[in-house]
């Protein structure tokens, strides 16, 4: 298991969703089906490391409008 360094920045489901344009449920969906790795807080909830979202992003631009 990998650890976080002090530096790494964590995205919530909603954050990463904005930079996508999908629903943030699309997002734990693709937590769950192993596009993207999720970090769990003691709370539970579902965080993201910033440069594996930001590596995504451009393998998969957003659409333009």
């Amino acid at each position: 298991m990998s650890r976080l360094t002090d530096a790494e920045v964590l995205l919530t489901p909603g954050e990463v969703a904005v930079l996508f344009r999908v629903d943030p449920k699309t997002v734990t969906r693709w937590a769950k089906a192993g596009k993207l790795t999720s970090i769990r807080t003691l709370g539970g909830h579902r965080r993201y490391r910033e440069s594996e979202v930001k590596e995504l992003l451009q393998d998969h631009p957003k659409t333009g409008n």
